[in-house]
């Protein structure tokens, strides 16, 4: 038996914008049976190919392959006016070529866009490429989207057995498994209501123990644990990690750089449709990180003047100073009053590589900037905890309470910290354990101590 499990060979994906993708259903499959001897008797007839009856209807129409480069309209559209067509195009995918091999855990990442989610789509045989071929060896189970696979009039149990049906499974193989995952998915008292008077949280919940429990050999999963809450995210999350220990393969789209590090161990970045990086998951979301997070600089200067704003902020700059692990971070603020308001404060959060908040900066709760100056100078001194060597970026926040709002600029300059803060260190910081180091003391009291200078 091979160990590819997914191979993928210059897969291509073109949509046409405005132009819905069209399938061929079951009746359409059973319908061209049917009138197939029909149709080859009346071209033997004729003595001529069927090529249709010239208003689109019929047995002709029927036979014909659908897809959406077949669509007539499309096609005319191309040989009359090529360039509108390429105008009205964009390839999703753009010769994506890469393999998986069996157990693999693999963490596809990239923008909102970037063909991820098409991807997944190809993989889980919803939609065709339009070039290229892709090759899975073994079950998949998807979980691409609220309620893929679910049908709606059905109650969360026979739910269960159709998805099961689809993966192929026999139905004691559910049965086995059936409380183990109404148990996981939390739906014990509704799991005989019609999933369409389920919530969106319902849905991913029971959608997820069933793609994880029903054991396919390989397991795909979209941006959609996002739906859940908290403690339900953090239980998916173990599951997935316990699937994966177990020797299944694994593909996994997010935007949770530490899900995806602490899960997979393999990395695809997506940029555009085309695969820019593949490599282990640490280099793969560095390279990623290093391109998404803020590009500033040091200091950031409002282009316009906005005149519906009564406190705006004109200008940010940042300097870093001192060594780890006691570094300070100068911040200077520049503020313009256009108009009488409350008395504000100032407020700075810290954010990591791709923009979410570790920390916040409160040097003052009580309002002082008012309007009876018209110009603001202000400079703040962060004392600055040991972190780990990473590029970190600023939001800077003015408003005169915490629901109310006068301005804000985020992600406007950044700073990078290049040091350890521990000495003698010499294996590498991971962001997945963490961006702060606390200083920590041992003291060890029984046993004998190593002595490493004997």
């Amino acid at each position: 038996m091979s160990d590819i499990a997914i191979h993928c060979d210059h897969l291509s994906k073109q949509y046409r914008i405005g132009e819905r993708e069209s399938y061929k259903a079951l009746r359409d499959v059973i319908t061209d049976a049917a009138v197939a001897p029909f149709r080859s008797l009346r071209a033997a007839i004729d003595r001529r190919p069927r090529t249709g009856d010239g208003n689109g209807g019929g047995p002709s129409s029927a036979g014909r392959p659908s897809s959406v480069s077949d669509q007539p309209s499309a096609a005319d559209s191309e040989i009359r006016n090529p360039q509108s067509a390429i105008r009205n195009s964009f390839w999703a995918l753009d010769d994506v070529s890469f393999e998986v091999k069996r157990g693999e855990v693999v963490g596809i990442i990239g923008r909102n866009g970037a063909g991820k989610s098409t991807l997944l789509k190809i993989l889980s045989r919803i939609t065709k490429p339009t070039r290229g071929r892709a090759e899975i060896h073994g079950r998949v189970g998807s979980l691409l989207e609220v309620g893929t696979g679910f049908h709606p009039e059905l109650t969360g149990r026979e739910n269960i057995y159709l998805n099961a049906a689809i993966l192929g499974m026999r139905k004691t193989e559910v049965a086995k498994n059936f409380d183990e995952i109404v148990a996981f998915a939390e739906v014990e008292k509704f799991i005989d209501t019609p999933v369409k008077r389920y919530s969106s949280g319902m849905y991913v919940r029971l959608a997820f123990a069933v793609a994880a429990h029903l054991e396919p050999e390989i397991l795909v999963i979209d941006e959609v644990l996002a739906v859940g809450d908290a403690a339900f995210q953090k239980k998916c999350l173990g599951k997935i990690g316990e699937v994966a220990q177990g020797g299944r393969t694994v593909l996994f789209v997010s935007h949770n750089m530490h899900a995806v590090r602490s899960l997979c161990d393999q990395g695809i970045w997506l940029e555009e449709g085309i695969v820019s990086c593949k490599a282990d998951v640490y280099t793969c979301t560095k390279r990623y990180e290093s391109v998404v997070s803020p590009s500033g600089g040091n200091s950031w200067r409002a282009k316009e003047i906005s005149l519906h704003k009564k406190l705006l902020i004109s200008g940010v700059s940042v300097e870093l100073l001192r060594e780890q692990p006691n570094r300070l971070l100068q911040v200077h603020v520049d503020l313009l009053s256009k108009a009488p308001h409350k008395p504000a404060f100032l407020a700075i959060d810290i954010l990591d590589s791709v923009g979410h908040p570790i920390m916040q900066a409160l040097p003052n709760l009580e309002g002082f900037i008012d309007s009876g100056s018209i110009d603001h100078s202000l400079d703040v001194t962060i004392h600055l905890p040991p972190l780990i060597p990473s590029r970190y970026s600023l939001t800077v926040w003015v408003g005169s309470h915490n629901t109310e709002t006068l301005d804000e600029v985020k992600g406007c300059v950044d700073f990078e910290i290049t040091d350890s803060p521990t000495a003698g260190r010499t294996f590498p910081h991971s962001p997945d354990h963490g961006f702060i180091v606390p200083a920590a003391t041992l003291n060890y009291r029984n046993g004998l101590m190593v002595n490493n200078d004997s």
